[in-house]
């Protein structure tokens, strides 16, 4: 699994990576290891809307799809207003 991992993080693009093994804590292990936005497991080429989409390195900048890929287009701001207390 090393050398899987290893050779799937050896090279410029990170846009997605796929596995198909019966061993779903090797899959697991290799998804939280390997350096790519998207990793299948036992499929390929699934995208969902409401999960963000996006690569790692080379591929690409921010995400697209999903809560993250809306922040991209949003400006967060904090606003505290200090309220008088009343004495009664």
């Amino acid at each position: 699994m090393e050398e899987v991992i290893e050779r799937s993080n050896n090279t410029e693009y990170g846009l997605a990576s796929g596995i198909v093994t019966k061993d779903i804590n090797k899959a697991l292990t290799y998804a939280q290891t390997v350096r790519a936005g998207s990793v299948w497991i036992n499929c390929y080429d699934l995208c969902l809307p409401q999960t963000p989409f996006g690569g790692y390195k080379q591929s690409g900048h921010g995400r697209e799809l999903g809560e993250d890929g809306l922040d991209e287009y949003l400006e967060t701001k904090t606003i505290l207003i200090k309220v008088p207390v009343k004495v009664s």
